[in-house]
């Protein structure tokens, strides 16, 4: 998304990006799942066809959002990116390509919020790494950023772990193909109550129980961090959907 469009100009543009997100799906998928990593996709059954989605991420690695762009394909994934990565001469080509959109991270980055809310409104997928960056030793505490927008866009959550891509740039150093496992967990929503406006104490309750849900769909227990006590996960704001 470039500085000078607007929220609703970039919304509008989803539906012309489609062509060229199925051509670099379709080259991850061929060059990526098949001949730089082994790449295992469960749980796609978890993923709505259509209606407002967020993909709650664990991120571990520099293509995790790589990966999950590339296992969804009953529809697109639209990836929410740092801003650096507009900027560096490797990355910015394949983001501008695929049409993500940039947050500064370190502040409270109010054009991004309102990019997520406003797409996912208009039934698009996005995906979030709830923790904020990537987090080298498993699951850290969420920032409240999802809770937010799931709560105002009345959205489906997808929990998907991501496991075995922590050293993927190694393993290929060493001409091995790393073996990375991506999985869709069961769908769930907040429960807001029909109001419009939720407190934060409520939010960070909500952000906290997503992550126990986020922690089930990780399939390596050494990634689930704070949360690796999954008998402790708790569903007081979340209500578990059919797709």
């Amino acid at each position: 998304m470039s500085l000078a469009e607007s929220v609703q100009e970039y919304v509008a543009r989803q539906p012309r990006l489609a062509w060229r997100r199925r051509l670099l799906r379709a080259f991850i998928r061929t060059l990526g799942f098949r001949v730089l990593w082994k790449v295992d996709v469960t749980g796609t059954e978890f993923i709505p066809d259509g209606g407002p989605t967020i993909i709650m991420m664990n991120h571990i690695s520099l293509i995790d959002p790589v990966l999950c762009m590339g296992a969804v394909t009953n529809r697109f994934v639209i990836p929410m990116t740092k801003v650096e990565n507009t900027r560096n001469p490797f990355i910015r080509p394949f983001v501008l390509w695929w049409g993500a959109y940039s947050v500064n991270r370190g502040e409270i980055d109010r054009k991004a919020l309102m990019n997520s809310i406003e797409l996912v409104k208009n039934d698009q997928l996005i995906l979030i790494a709830p923790e904020g960056t990537r987090q080298k030793h498993g699951l850290a505490e969420a920032k409240e950023g999802l809770a937010y927008v799931a709560t105002k866009a009345d959205a489906v959550i997808v929990p998907t772990g991501i496991s075995g891509a922590m050293e993927w740039a190694e393993e290929m150093r060493r001409l091995r193909r790393p073996r990375i496992n991506v999985n869709f967990g069961r769908p769930f929503k907040f429960k807001t109550g029909g109001r419009a406006r939720v407190p934060r104490e409520e939010l960070a309750a909500m952000s906290h129980e997503a992550m126990y849900q986020l922690a089930l769909a990780v399939r390596d227990p050494a990634l689930r961090g704070i949360y690796s006590d999954t008998s402790r996960a708790t569903t007081d704001y979340l209500e578990f959907v059919n797709v």
